[in-house]
Formats: C-alpha cells, structure tokens, sequence
C-alpha cells in the first residue's frame, strides 16, 4: 500500500495516468487536488490571517464588510420578523412556551424564505471574501455590495443573482433551527431546573449553546454553499458538488469549523444578550 502511494505521488509529478493491479485507472489531476487541499486544510488559522495581513494589508481581514451588513439586513432581518412575530402570536394564545418540534418548524420555514431572500448579498460576500485569495488577474474587485450586485446583474444576468439559493435557503433554515429554536428550548430548560433566573448568565448560556448547535448543523452547507457560488461552471449541480465533496473524505465537510464557530457563536451570543437586554429595558417585545 505504502508501494503503491509513492508511485502515485511520483506519477504527479509528470502528469502521467496510472492503473492500478485490479484494472482500475486514478484520476492523477483528482489526487494533485486531494494532496493540494491536505496541505491546506493543515494551514492554521492565525497562519492565514497573518499571511493576508502581510500580503493585504489590515483591511483586507474586512473585505466583504458591506455585503455581510447587505445580507444581515435582508437575511436576518426575514428570518427573526417570521419567527419572532409568529412565536409571540402562538405565546399569547396557548399562554406558554411552544413545544420543541414547534420551534423547529417555525424555524425552517422563517431560515428558508430569510435564505432566498438573501442569497444575493450572500454571494457578493462571498465572493469580495474569497478575493484576498486568489492572484490579482483574477479578483472581481467589487467596490461595494451594490456594486457587486449591479455588476452580477449586468454581467452574469439576474438568475446567477440567485446562484446556490437553494442550497443558502437550506442552510438559513438549519441556522435558525440552531440559533432561534436551540436558544428559546436552552433557555426554557434552564429556568426549568429552578437554579438560574432570568438573567443576562442565562441568556449567555443559552445563547452559547444555540451557537454552538447552529455552528455545527450548518457547516457542511456552509462548505457546500461556498464552492457553488465561487464556481466559474465547475458544478453542474448540488448533487454534482456533493459528490465532488465527498472524493475529499468525511472531514471536507466540516472544513473551516474552528473559524466558523469563532464568527458565529460570538454573533449568536451578542445578538441575543442585546435582544434580551432591550425586552427588559424597554418593556416590550423587539422583532428584530
């Protein structure tokens, strides 16, 4: 086996194909990429993020700053009214919590109209992200979020505006389950146990375990979501991308998970601390 591997990886070198005892021909341009993606999936971190700085500048570490506030405003903005507005109508009439299953129906349907919604921002941000990346002949170099999207409207048409949506409405759905649903059980369970008040620890804690749930739900489409709206027509379709996906082993689908959980945990966290202290301080109900 041993044998066999450094043969392949020698064939590499000179683009030659390769058959194996049984009959079978490897795809040598599919193990270069295999090898190339191992050598980068063991990059870490801090590793990326100084060599952008030094290549980049500080900035570059916002890129996409305004598409992110585009989608947040469009996305979230759908998804927290539906689940909110239909959460307080169906407290006030059963005069308690929801049950969970409840919770989580309520929350794919208000993630997947929010992900339709906002799957244009989303793949203007994704792609003013990824230009740090890539050499600069090959950079989109959008100046904004409404000049990325007015360029992809002009240059690719208004379908590609929508390009992975249903992929970004599957994943909305699954981060609202996580955040929304995860949350309002987390803190209900809490208070349960009779040892903590409705105060800003519980609302940390519940928080934290909804980001948590909502990290780990959506990163595979996360993963999913981000090669179709980067890809210049290498996918025909989603199957086609899973499939792609899959050559690479189970852990390509939590690729990211470490950098993905720092941006969304904290954000769950903030945003619901900053919900609840607004319910309290100001006496009313917030539909954010």
């Amino acid at each position: 086996m041993v044998f066999r591997w450094t043969i392949l990886k020698c064939c590499c070198l000179y683009y030659t194909p390769l058959r194996s005892d049984q009959g079978e021909i490897w795809n040598v341009d599919l193990i270069k990429v295999h090898l190339q993606t191992q050598h980068e999936v063991r990059m870490r971190m801090m590793g990326m993020t100084m060599s952008v700085v030094q290549r980049e500048g500080v900035l570059a570490l916002y890129s996409g700053l305004s598409a992110s506030l585009c989608r947040q405003m469009t996305y979230s903005l759908c998804r927290f009214a539906i689940y909110e507005t239909v959460s307080d109508q169906m407290k006030d009439r059963t005069h308690g919590p929801m049950p969970f299953y409840q919770k989580v129906l309520l929350g794919l349907v208000g993630g997947f109209a929010g992900g339709f919604i906002g799957t244009p921002a989303d793949m203007v941000n994704v792609r003013m992200q990824n230009d740090v990346k890539v050499p600069l002949e090959l950079r989109r170099n959008y100046a904004h979020a409404l000049d990325g999207l007015f360029r992809v409207w002009k240059e690719e048409g208004m379908k590609k505006l929508f390009s992975g949506a249903t992929m970004a409405s599957s994943r909305g759905a699954l981060v609202t389950v996580g955040q929304l649903a995860c949350y309002d059980q987390a803190k209900q369970l809490v208070l349960g146990t009779g040892a903590m008040q409705d105060n800003i620890l519980t609302h940390f804690l519940a928080s934290l375990i909804a980001g948590g749930c909502a990290t780990v739900l959506c990163q595979p489409l996360d993963v999913l979501k981000t090669r179709l709206m980067n890809s210049k027509g290498e996918y025909v379709g989603l199957l086609h991308c899973v499939r792609d996906t899959a050559k690479l082993g189970p852990n390509a689908f939590y690729k990211g998970l470490v950098p993905a959980g720092i941006r969304l945990i904290p954000h769950t966290v903030f945003t619901f601390i900053f919900l609840e202290q607004l319910r309290t301080c100001c006496g009313i109900r917030i539909v954010t």
